[in-house]
């Protein structure tokens, strides 16, 4: 979709965890940031004998284009839909980028999991307050079709690992505890993060999802910054003003009576 997130938007968030925003920046600015990044993979775009790994990672993004993509006024206001205003952090910069080459060896990481969302000493954890985590984020800086190693999403699969989450309390699971316990995810389906060039995909900070190898022709430039909470979460409101976030959460703990996000 494009533009401003109306209600059905919302709610197929709540639902499925996640919103696809169709031009969220401007597909210059994606051109101008991926000369930037393939300028530091060392690689020459119009030479596939450079390609000779199946990926590379670059690290944090902050120079003016890539801090204009994550600060697009739709993105914005998508983040005070689904978030609320004044409750979450902007950013300046856009995280990792996992960038994937056509190539016939596996990259090695393309196990299921959810993204964890704080750091405890060496201990990277997530628990079922999301601590720290608003949103897991899929920036397309290159246009991504089913061959070209679209991130893949677990449809819904949020409100099982609200589940799976909530008997350990604020202390919460370590990323490979709660990768050990997502079995009962398998059977639900699975969605493709596709799009043009300045698409980004907005994700529930629970949602399970996996990289895969590239089958296509087109290296796939994304990043994948997870977006900040500027105040905790909460599960239980005595005004009921719940973001789309939370609601998903006590959906999936069994408590979404009569919450509703606001304005729908």
């Amino acid at each position: 979709m494009n533009g401003a997130l109306d209600a059905a938007a919302v709610r197929r968030f709540i639902d499925a965890g996640y919103v696809r925003i169709d031009a969220a920046f401007p597909r210059e600015l994606a051109d101008e940031c991926r000369a930037i990044l393939w300028r530091d993979t060392g690689c020459d775009p119009h030479d596939r004998r450079t390609w000779t790994r199946p990926m590379i990672r670059l690290y944090d993004y902050a120079q003016p284009p890539f801090a204009a993509a994550v600060n697009s006024s739709v993105l914005h206001a998508a983040f005070d839909r689904l978030i609320g205003v004044g409750r979450w952090r902007s950013r300046g910069s856009l995280g990792t980028f996992p960038i994937r080459f056509p190539h016939a060896d596996d990259p090695g990481d393309t196990g299921w999991h959810v993204d964890a969302s704080y750091a405890d000493g060496d201990d990277w954890r997530i628990n079922v307050f999301s601590r720290e985590r608003a949103l897991l984020m899929l920036f397309l800086f290159s246009d991504v079709g089913a061959d070209d190693a679209p991130t893949r999403i677990r449809v819904g699969s949020h409100l099982d690992v609200a589940r799976m989450l909530e008997p350990a309390g604020a202390a919460g699971l370590s990323f490979m505890q709660l990768a050990e316990r997502l079995a009962p995810t398998e059977s639900l389906p699975i969605a493709l993060a596709t799009g043009a060039a300045g698409t980004v995909y907005l994700c529930h900070p629970f949602l399970v999802h996996a990289a895969q190898p590239h089958r296509g022709r087109r290296p796939r430039f994304m990043a994948q910054p997870p977006l900040f909470t500027a105040v905790p979460f909460e599960l239980e409101r005595a005004d009921g003003d719940y973001s789309p976030v939370e609601i998903a959460i006590r959906r999936g703990l069994g408590r979404d009576d009569t919450s509703r996000p606001r304005h729908d």
